[in-house]
Parts: C-alpha cells; structure tokens; sequence
C-alpha cells in the first residue's frame, strides 16, 4: 500500500523523466474548463433561457444559485465520503455527472428539472474540485507539484476568457440548448481522453484518514482559508459589479473589453504562476495579494482617468489568474496526506467568498455608490497580506 505522497512502480517513469505528464494534467484542465462551462454560461444567457423555458430573468438566474449551492453543499461531505475511492472512477464518475446534468438542461422544458439538474451538476463540480490539485500533484515528483497545479487548473481562466464569451456569443445568435448540447459532447470526448491518458490512483488509506476537526487544526491550514476567503470575496465585489463601476467613467460602454481584458490576462497570470510557484510561493502570494490592493487603491482614487483603470485591470487579472494554484498549492501542502479533504474546504471557502461577493457588494453599492467599490476591497487585500505575513512557518512558508 502507497501514501498519497509516493508513486508505484508503474508510475514511476512520470519520476525518471522529471517532466510534465502534459497529456494526463490537459484532461484535468479540461474536466475544470467544462465546469466553468457549466456553472458560468447561463449568467450570460439569461434572456434566452427566460425565454425557452417561459420563465423571468430573476428565475432564470437560479440556474447560477443552484449550481452553487451543490459545489457548496457537496465538496466536504462528499469528499470525506469517497476519500477512499479509486481516483480515475470518482474522476469519470464526476465528468459522467456534467455529460448527464448538461443534457438534461439541453433537452429539459420544465423548469424544476432544469433547476435539479443544475444543482446536481453542482455536486459533481464540488467533488471534481476537491480531487483535482491532489490528482496532478501525484502525477509529478515534488520539483515538479506546483507547475502540475497550475496546468491542471489552466482550463479555469481559459473558460473565463474564451469559452464564456464565445458561448454566449453563439448562445445568443443560434441557440442556449445547442450550447450545452455542445459542453455534452466534448464531454464525451473528455471521457474517452480520461480512459486513454490519465492514470489511476489509490484512495486514501482508511488508517491515515483523520477527522475534520483534526485536519481543520492542522498547521496552516485555517490561515490558508482564511486568505482565501478575503482575497475571493474581494475579487468577487468588483467582478459582479464592475458594470455598475464603470457606468460614470469613460469605460462605460465597454464593459466587454475589460472582462476581455481580465481573462486574457488571467491566463498569462497562469503562465507566470506555473513558472515560479515551485520556487516562490511565498511571495508570489504577497505579491499578488499587494499588487490587486495597490490597483483596486488607484482605480478608486483616479476613476476618471481610464488609463489608471485599464491598467488596474490586467493587474487584477495578472494577480488573480494564479491564484487557486497558488493557494491549492499552499493547502496541499498544508494538509498532506489529507490534501484533498483540505482541498475541499478551499472549496467551500471560495464558494462562501463568490455568494458573499454578490451580497456584500450589494450593500456597498447601496452605501457609498459604486464609485468606492475598488477602495473598499483594500480592507480585505490588506488583512489576507497580514495573515500571509504572519504564517511564514505554516501555510505560507519560505520553502514549502
């Protein structure tokens, strides 16, 4: 019997060659692009599924609340449930539940069915996050775990960027079913690929498994949450509302180009992520949590000026785009052999900061207008910098 730490005899060619099984961590990248399909395309199709399904906008956006609600629902159960699974069964199993659920809410006219589908597509991505940092950190040797993180959640920024507007694009123009009837079916060949590429691994070994309550206590691990929390809810403030931002500057008719502008930035922000995080990760979460402060500062000083917003974006993207590798790297490690219970509790933590972005957001709007809202988002860049600062032992150490 083997650790999650450790690799078998079989696998051991991924360890001579100290290289990326490039093949087997694109198959995790696109398990995660289609789930940011899913969770995310109907936000921007709203009026053609309130008119497919003869329901409002206002119902039709419960699509989004129920998918979330079952990431949230599900991740720490669920992967405390089946921590002892097989990992390539429980992949496909979770892969097996968007080709399902995405059908289903093609082909569904009823708006229950569509909205219990939803939910339980939910439930699979909450699982299919709570195994993914861990699958590809046991594929590499311990160089390499950091840069299979990153690729493996390559697929996030990528759908945010390029599978998200183009989707909506063609949603609107042909039709929302064909879109998700397209998702089903490069889940099929998703489903193949696992089989063809992606090795197998063993379950957690039952006389490892510790108790929540004991992994929760472990080292680290509640500081992580905690950054995690306030960096996602921040972010989340000023990406639900960055309409209503840019409504009184010179940006207000282009709203498209500066979510463009993020997801394209997002994905080079990957890029350096996976190049450095191995070595610094220490300080490229100082860094980025640093940086996204100073940019969301100088955007609520000078939001008249569009060239200081501009460039507080891609710093925003830049920043923001590695940062699940960056703390699911900081959690694996964190949690150890418990890595992927741990790793569901980042889960639920970043569920909780995106649900409470919207509201919080909300009441800020209502407050102060929405002119105030990147100055707001300093209060929480800044105590996410401090409990960084001050977990240099544990959770966010100089040499992991």
């Amino acid at each position: 019997m083997i650790s999650n730490e450790m690799y078998s005899i079989k696998d051991d060619t991924y360890v001579q060659k100290q290289s990326l099984p490039w093949a087997a961590l694109l198959a995790l990248a696109m398990a995660g692009f289609i789930c940011i399909l899913t969770e995310s395309l109907p936000a921007g199709l709203l009026p053609q599924i309130a008119m497919g399904l003869g329901i409002t906008q206002a119902k039709a956006g419960q699509l989004v609340t129920l998918y979330a609600a079952g990431s949230l629902v599900a991740a720490i159960p669920l992967t405390v449930a089946t921590r002892g699974w097989r990992r390539r069964p429980l992949l496909l199993l979770c892969i097996i539940g968007f080709l399902l659920f995405n059908t289903v809410t093609a082909l569904s006219s009823v708006y229950v069915i569509t909205l219990i589908a939803r939910f339980c597509a939910g439930v699979a991505a909450g699982v299919l996050w709570g195994m993914t940092a861990g699958y590809a950190r046991r594929m590499v040797p311990e160089s390499l775990k950091g840069k299979a993180i990153a690729v493996a959640m390559a697929g996030t920024p990528l759908a945010l960027a390029l599978g998200v507007p183009i989707g909506t694009f063609f949603g609107t123009y042909v039709s929302w079913r064909l879109i998700f009837g397209t998702i089903s079916i490069l889940t099929l060949a998703l489903i193949v690929w696992v089989f063809w590429k992606v090795p197998d691994y063993e379950g957690e070994v039952k006389q490892n498994q510790l108790s929540l309550h004991k992994i929760l206590f472990l080292p680290g691990i509640r500081p992580i949450l905690f950054v995690v929390l306030a960096w996602v809810l921040a972010h989340n403030i000023l990406y639900t509302y960055i309409s209503p931002f840019l409504e009184n500057t010179a940006l207000a008719h282009r709203v498209d180009l500066i979510l463009l502008l993020f997801g394209v930035t997002s994905v080079v922000g990957i890029w350096i992520i996976g190049l450095l995080i191995d070595r610094y990760l220490r300080i490229l979460v100082l860094l980025s949590v640093a940086i996204f402060a100073f940019a969301s500062a100088a955007m609520a000083i000078w939001s008249n000026q569009p060239a200081v917003i501009i460039i507080g974006v891609i710093a925003w993207g830049l920043t923001f785009g590695g940062a699940a590798t960056l703390l699911q790297t900081a959690i694996a490690h964190a949690g150890g052999r418990s890595a992927d219970i741990a790793q569901s509790m980042l889960v639920t933590a970043w569920n909780l900061g995106i649900g409470a972005g919207g509201m919080v957001g909300a009441i800020l709007l209502h407050w102060s207008g929405a002119r105030f809202l990147p100055g707001s988002l300093v209060i929480l860049l800044f105590i996410a910098l401090l409990i960084t600062l001050y977990s240099k032992k544990h959770g966010f150490p100089s040499s992991p």
